[in-house]
């Protein structure tokens, strides 16, 4: 059993980590900051035990450090994934300052292992499935500051000579993703029989489930990297276009209704080309996705619909994130 840290605890793939790792047996603290939502966490609160700081509070969070005294950390917390959280300065000071604050916090008390949660925005617009030495060229002030956390996290582990590792997330899917996304969006209006409005369908992205996202977290923190420092895409290697999506919803749902094609306006993300090359967490760590996207999909179907109770939830917080929405 590890005595662990999880920052991000009630967001959605830290809320999937933390209850497999109660799962496995490990005794999980949770860093989290007031205000936070709790609904991922129901049925597990009393497993699980809280400590209220933010990553803005170098003295609170090394206050709660050194008294759990940890084995692993797994820093998740983020803000600016969402296309409505685009606060800038929020942004760096979550993500980059509150990284650096976390490191050093726990660097005073020591571990075995920290795995920082970085993203494949780090890449930006990429004409093929980017290596982890490939140039970075952040498409986002959110990419711009999950690719400094990363860089000072490598600069710490080489000069520090400690174990901290990089997962770089390509699009993960599953049980708890936010309100407002397109997994959720697919199921929770394929259970009614109809789709949600629609981007154009070549744009592609590399759906992983959350499931194998938890595994390569469990086994960047259990191995031994061969260099410190180490930076590893998460990703199927194979990317999905919406038009397949949508085509794996209606068919898995039983979907009639037609898609309304360039019914929602393209992002500024939107993309034909976004894929990962995960080669190196295969031949290092050992980690393979376990789930093709309609197998993860059709797992994150039967959660929903074992679940009718978050259906209207959902629907609550899709309504009243579409008018923060751009």
């Amino acid at each position: 059993m590890k005595r662990v840290i999880v920052t991000g605890g009630t967001g959605f793939v830290g809320a999937n980590l933390t209850r497999r790792l109660l799962a496995e047996g490990h005794e999980v603290h949770l860093i989290v900051r007031k205000g936070r939502a709790m609904w991922r966490l129901s049925g597990i609160e009393d497993r699980v035990i809280l400590h209220e700081t933010g990553l803005d509070d170098p003295a609170g969070l090394t206050t709660a450090v050194s008294g759990i005294r940890p084995d692993w950390i797994f820093h998740l917390a983020a803000y600016g994934a969402y296309s409505w959280q685009d606060d800038a300065p929020r942004i760096m000071a979550t993500n980059a300052a509150g990284t650096v604050n976390l490191v050093e916090a726990c660097l005073k008390s020591g571990f075995e292992s920290f795995v920082n949660t970085g993203s494949s925005s780090e890449y930006g617009f990429k004409d093929k499935a980017p290596s982890e030495t490939e140039w970075l060229d952040p498409n986002s002030c959110y990419a711009v500051s999950k690719a400094a956390a990363t860089h000072y996290c490598r600069y710490i582990s080489r000069s520090r000579d400690v174990n901290l590792t990089t997962l770089r997330l390509y699009s993960v899917y599953g049980p708890y993703e936010a309100p407002g996304r397109l997994i959720p969006a697919l199921v929770l209006r394929g259970l009614a029989g109809e789709l949600p409005p629609l981007v154009d369908p070549e744009v592609a992205r590399d759906y992983v489930f959350v499931d194998d996202v938890c595994d390569a977290y469990l086994l960047a923190a259990g191995g031994r990297a061969p260099g410190r420092g180490a930076v590893y895409n998460v990703g199927t290697g194979r990317q999905v276009r919406l038009r397949e999506a949508v085509d794996i919803a209606r068919k898995t749902l039983g979907v009639s209704a037609e898609p309304a094609w360039g019914a929602m306006p393209n992002r500024s993300w939107d993309t034909s080309v976004w894929v990962a090359d995960s080669g190196l967490i295969r031949r290092e760590l050992g980690w393979r996705p376990r789930f093709d996207f309609e197998s993860g999909f059709r797992r994150t179907a039967e959660w929903f619909s074992a679940r009718p109770e978050l259906a209207e939830f959902y629907r609550k917080e899709e309504r009243a994130l579409s008018g923060k929405k751009p």
